[in-house]
């Protein structure tokens, strides 16, 4: 594992032996498979690069390249390709057909069995299988993967991974992030199968993906007896009885285990194992008649969550499957029943999981790239079309959210009703927070926001509000909160503690409380769900309950589920977790005591460390500056990355002695931290302490010859910045003759760094 800021408690039990070793699949199981988890070759290389004969060195499959868990923790740009290979045992069987499957890589995907190209798949965050045999071989074989991810700058949907992270945006996930096995099933076998409660009438509708010509038996268990069955063909709809049915809910998560045989007369073709819930979901008026989210016939506030999916040593995977779960069982142990997973699609095991434990999810779709350059709005149906199949029997998933504010919006009306038709049994929330206030301003609305929608949906922050009422349609809250408490030693970051707003950690409390208690008024008044930002701590974000670590619990959770119960009255059994109470002690005086310690003559350089990051957090320029400079004064090059990181977190200023080590570490800093790190961050500073002064608003008449002659001494970062910055400014003024040269020089020079929207703003105002 490579260092990482802070790390969770599970990351130590990971080894190349045990890497995820679960099985993925937990709805369509077999006894015969492979897990192909552990060290694989890894190269990365440029674009046009031929198949790399060397490699670079060891990856720990399933983690992502750019997690310290992988063990390689690099960035992939989009103009280079990772490469992964490894050896594989195979024994064929006569008869049989070998599967190789991936649980998701991002993005383009490539696979070569033996040097013959065996498949492909476009998408980072759904599943895909391969056949492999008719290109294997008895014995050892070879397989090649080679991927193509350009996280926000290419056109498939990244969700909240961006090349620069930065508050509410995250490093990216490239390349393998979920588990790849192999299976071997027969000439003929069940590829899936559909299931479908229908409580009212107790009964779950099962259809079963197999060749035609077959017949299949399906039966069903209740805690290991046999509680229905039903015979049929292949690929029709078969109806199961469920007599007396058990009813799935958060508070009662009971699941029925499920055989499905493929059957040629008498003789077995193939059988796999599964499960199903009987529950059912609906909007319908309550007996005041106001339209609510209704579960098993009753209405149910969803009180929930808005879970991003990351993790400090995994990003987008889970170091194991006991934290995988363990999210779910901290959000359940605090009192909510709901998680809003958010711009993610988890592995199998989460949602599973999230069967198991009990809790009800909203899944977002994950957004199509933002500025909705050619080919994104396929890449995003096409993601949406194999998130749907994918999910489709889970019966904790109650909600698909189709949009997020207007990240990627298009032909809403025509995607909306398509999820209906595609599955009539859940919700859809069209578009979550097209209604946005922050601190009370509405953020441009549109007009037919909640068209063929069950849901009107608002967020607003910090605090909540209600959405507007429309016949037919539940009112829920689709986000709020976002109060930033940060937890010295639990950061990933320590010069950022982002949030809507800040507060101590004293003051939460009391704060969410009321929140809380708002909750409880806009429910007398037709609320139906609050969906709470967020559980977790995520990179430069501090507003999590919990840190991002998932060690110390901000609110502890005896008073959080007391906050809760008004409106989750009926909890059920809840989770034991382990984790600490939040020190409440004020942050300034932690400093406080630290500076003492400074000035008593404490120089340890940890203890510098600690110290210049806890004076950023306190205001504390001055104290910020000498602390990081006597720790720089005992660092000695070649830096570590992460000395390197930590100089980019501490430097504030062009004056700070930080500032020049970055510039003259500026190849080491992006190969540590990812492209362009060094230069965004040169270029910030330089914006910052040499060009804003001179520009303090649009009516300003700056001497941009002055400005360059200040910023020229820093080479191609200053030389970018300030024609960015005299594009921008002459583009607001709508000065087209001074602005066409410069922007012509600036897209010449730098173009290739500037976003796609932002290009076609300039180029439109050129033209």
């Amino acid at each position: 594992m490579k260092p990482v800021a802070i790390q969770s408690r599970w990351a130590k039990e990971v080894s190349p032996q045990n890497a995820l070793p679960e099985y993925p699949r937990p709805q369509l199981q077999r006894k015969d498979w492979q897990n192909l988890n552990g060290l694989w070759e890894y190269a990365i290389t440029p674009a046009a690069a031929k198949t790399p004969v060397t490699f670079d060195g060891q990856i720990l499959v399933p983690y992502p390249l750019e997690s310290a868990l992988s063990g390689v923790k690099k960035s992939l740009q989009p103009e280079q390709r990772l490469w992964y290979r490894r050896k594989i045992n195979i024994t064929p069987v006569s008869g049989e057909r070998t599967l190789l499957h991936f649980g998701a890589v991002d993005w383009q995907t490539t696979v070569y069995l033996n040097d013959k190209e065996v498949g492909s798949h476009t998408g980072g965050y759904t599943a895909f299988t391969i056949d492999i045999t008719n290109a294997m071989k008895p014995g050892e074989n070879t397989l090649l993967l080679k991927v193509y991810d350009p996280s926000d700058r290419g056109i498939g949907p990244h969700g909240k991974q961006v090349l620069n992270p930065a508050d509410i945006y995250y490093t990216p996930s490239s390349g393998i992030w979920q588990t790849v096995w192999l299976e071997n099933v027969p000439a003929d076998y069940i590829s899936g199968i559909t299931v479908t409660p229908d409580i009212d009438k107790g009964m779950v509708n099962i259809t079963v993906d197999a060749p035609q010509g077959y017949t299949v038996a399906a039966v069903a268990f209740k805690a290991g007896t046999e509680a229905g069955k039903v015979n049929g063909n292949s690929g029709t709809k078969l109806q199961l009885k469920v007599p007396d049915a058990a009813w799935w809910s958060p508070a009662s998560p009971f699941l029925y285990d499920l055989s499905v045989t493929l059957l040629k007369g008498n003789k077995v073709i193939d059988k796999v194992t599964s499960y199903f819930g009987m529950r059912k979901i609906s909007i319908s008026k309550d007996e005041k008649g106001v339209d609510r989210i209704f579960l098993n016939n009753k209405p149910y506030f969803n009180l929930g969550t808005l879970d991003q999916g990351f993790w400090p040593d995994g990003l987008y995977t889970a170091p194991t499957d006991e934290a995988l779960s363990f999210d779910i069982k901290v959000i359940k142990a605090m009192g909510f029943n709901t998680i809003r997973k958010h711009i993610k699609v988890e592995p199998a095991r989460w949602y599973f999981w999230a069967d198991k434990l009990g809790i009800l999810v909203w899944q977002d779709m994950v957004s199509p790239n933002h500025s909705l350059p050619e080919g994104a709005k396929a890449a995003f149906e096409q993601q949406c079309k194999e998130t749907l199949a994918q999910l489709r029997n889970h019966p904790s998933i109650t909600t698909w959210v189709l949009f997020n504010e207007k990240w990627g919006q298009f032909d809403q009306q025509r995607l909306t009703e398509w999820i209906k038709r595609s599955d009539p049994s859940r919700l859809v929330n069209g578009h979550s927070g097209e209604y946005l206030y922050v601190n009370d301003k509405l953020r441009s609305p549109s007009p037919n926001a909640y068209v063929s929608a069950d849901l009107t949906d608002v967020h607003s922050y910090p605090n909540p509000m209600n959405a507007i009422r429309m016949a037919g349609k539940a009112q829920v809250l689709g986000e709020f909160g976002g109060i930033g408490v940060f937890i010295p030693d639990h950061q990933w970051n320590m010069s950022s503690a982002w949030g809507y707003i800040l507060e101590k950690p004293a003051a939460l409390k009391s704060k969410y409380a009321i929140m809380n208690q708002h909750l409880q008024l806009l429910q007398r008044q037709g609320l139906s769900a609050s969906i709470y930002t967020q559980p977790f701590d995520v990179e430069g974000e501090q507003n999590g309950l919990l840190t991002y670590d998932r060690q110390v619990v901000k609110i502890p959770f005896n008073e959080i589920r007391k906050i809760h119960a008004p409106l989750n009255p009926d909890m059920g059994t809840l989770p034991a977790v382990a984790v600490q109470d939040a020190d409440l002690t004020e942050p300034a005086a932690i400093y406080s005591a630290l500076l003492q310690e400074y000035i008593d003559g404490k120089r340890e350089p940890d203890f510098l460390r600690k110290l210049a990051m806890m004076a950023v957090q306190a205001g504390d320029k001055e104290g910020a500056a000498m602390a990081g400079d006597d720790y720089f004064a005992l660092m000695k090059p070649p830096y570590s990355d992460d000395d390197l990181r930590y100089v980019m977190q501490v430097t504030g200023s062009t004056h700070d002695t930080g500032f020049s080590i970055i510039r003259n570490n500026m190849e080491a800093i992006d190969k540590a931290m990812g492209a362009r790190q060094a230069a965004v961050k040169m270029m910030n500073l330089i914006y910052q302490d040499l060009i804003a002064p001179a520009v303090p608003d649009g009516g300003a008449n700056p001497d941009w010859s002055a400005i360059y002659a200040n910023v020229q001494a820093y080479g191609a970062p200053g030389d970018e910045i300030f024609l960015r910055a005299k594009t921008i400014y002459l583009l607001n003024k709508q000065d087209k003759a001074g602005f066409k040269p410069v922007a012509k020089e600036y897209l010449d020079k730098y173009g290739q760094f500037v976003k796609l929207s932002e290009k076609k703003k300039i180029e439109a105002f050129m033209n």
